[in-house]
């Protein structure tokens, strides 16, 4: 976790606090149903709770020194417990394995991160909305193979994220509820020292549904599975990155994102504004997307477990969950403060001579008898005059000097083909689709 890309709420998910206050809630309801069952004395959980009750500090320097001796950070964490708790702490743990603790910890934790994450998408889709509302009837021109096509608006641009958003928040909320499943079933998962009641305990308590079957460890398809979420939610904030970034070119400029008064482009050239932001988000949605892989190879452990997945999550846990939520949380300042410019979007539709119609014409002549074949080689001959004239010759102007064209299409007839509105004609329609 990089501190420069991190932010307080999700970090502090993962600080070693946070994470030994879960360990010590999963023990104590484990302790208080096998109380209830007659397995420890009922006085055990009491004890815990009791000592708990006066919120005492998390030691984290005096369990990592017991762990450098045991070189085993949930025995560690248990004996920490027992020197503060006493006697009855020696009803802790019966029955349970070290990942039943850990497995059921990282449930929670990647759940909470989940419900932030879920919180980032919301805000970015009200954003996104917003500004597609404001920019709704914005002409602009669509590109493919970042050539000139037709005419679109630049709200549909931002209606087709918002569609893409909608779907990652969709897939992010099946992903945290199938994440957030608590396992307490013992050494290889069979029950035999613990009673299958203590595991429902512990999972209502902890807001968590009941893995139904597990291994020594929860099964990590999940894990894999909710990462990469977390990547493809992070290719999609990418692929509007890089959408800003292109409008943002020179000898684009659409949009931009936002200056602010005393901000600098270049150590060097004081003339330089550049797309920093959609940059960095660029580089973040590589890392997101990296973290995607251990998870996908974490699935296949040895038999009933072994512990190549744990050094990985360490790793993957705190990272994917903190930087998508930082970068999250920038995509939306940058959809927030986008600048936006009309006027140049008019120029760019503008610019190369009306040639974004030329499929109109192309239909209209096949609709008055031409063959297909003649009427896109008509429109074509036509079309390259201006695109080698740089757009400084008219499209509209050479049809009407071509006597195949007149003779289908009437001059009137022609220049409605070049009518912009016609383009927007189902903006509504789509965004009615979008947003409902």
């Amino acid at each position: 976790m990089v501190p420069r890309y991190a932010r307080p709420e999700m970090s502090a998910i993962w600080e070693p606090e946070a994470k030994y206050r879960i360990w010590f809630e999963i023990e104590a309801h484990a302790t208080e149903k096998l109380g209830e069952l007659g397995v420890v004395p009922e006085s055990a959980a009491k004890a815990l709770w009791d000592w708990w009750a006066t919120n005492p500090e998390i030691d984290v320097p005096a369990i990592d020194a017991i762990e450098a001796v045991t070189k085993h950070d949930v025995i560690a964490f248990l004996t920490w417990v027992a020197d503060n708790v006493g006697d009855e702490a020696r009803f802790m743990h019966q029955g349970m394995t070290s990942s039943d603790v850990l497995d059921t910890t990282l449930a929670v934790q990647l759940a909470r991160a989940a419900d932030i994450l879920l919180g980032d998408l919301d805000a970015l889709l009200a954003a996104l909305k917003r500004r597609a509302e404001e920019h709704k009837y914005t002409p602009t021109i669509g590109r493919s193979h970042g050539i000139h096509a037709e005419p679109v608006t630049f709200g549909l641009k931002l209606a087709q994220a918002y569609a893409e958003f909608d779907r990652c928040r969709s897939r992010l909320f099946a992903a945290r509820e199938e994440i957030a499943t608590c396992a307490i079933s013992g050494a290889v998962g069979t029950f035999a020292n613990i009673d299958p009641a203590v595991e429902a305990h512990v999972a209502e308590k902890l807001g968590l549904s009941v893995e139904p079957i597990s291994t020594q460890v929860i099964p990590r398809d999940r894990h894999a599975m909710f990462f990469s979420v977390l990547a493809v939610i992070a290719s999609s904030m990418e692929r509007l990155a890089v959408e800003i970034r292109h409008l943002q070119r020179t000898e684009v400029l659409e949009a931009e994102e936002y200056f602010s008064p005393g901000q600098k482009g270049s150590s060097a050239m004081p003339h330089k504004r550049n797309p920093i932001l959609t940059e960095n988000l660029t580089g973040q949605a590589r890392m997101i997307r990296s973290y995607a892989l251990p998870a996908l190879e974490n699935v296949a452990l040895w038999h009933e477990r072994d512990i190549s997945h744990s050094s990985v999550e360490r790793f993957i846990g705190p990272d994917a969950t903190i930087t998508l939520d930082f970068a999250l949380a920038r995509m939306t300042g940058v959809i927030d403060k986008l600048l936006v410019y009309p006027e140049r979007m008019q120029a760019n539709l503008d610019r190369m001579g009306g040639l974004v119609h030329s499929q109109r014409v192309l239909l209209a002549l096949t609709q008055a008898g031409v063959t297909r074949e003649n009427a896109y080689a008509i429109v074509q001959r036509n079309a390259m005059k201006v695109w080698e004239s740089d757009g400084k010759l008219s499209l509209l102007d050479l049809l009407k000097q071509d006597g195949e064209v007149t003779t289908a299409l009437s001059e009137a007839e022609l220049e409605e083909k070049f009518d912009l509105a016609y383009h927007f004609k189902q903006v509504d329609t789509i965004f009615a689709r979008v947003f409902g």
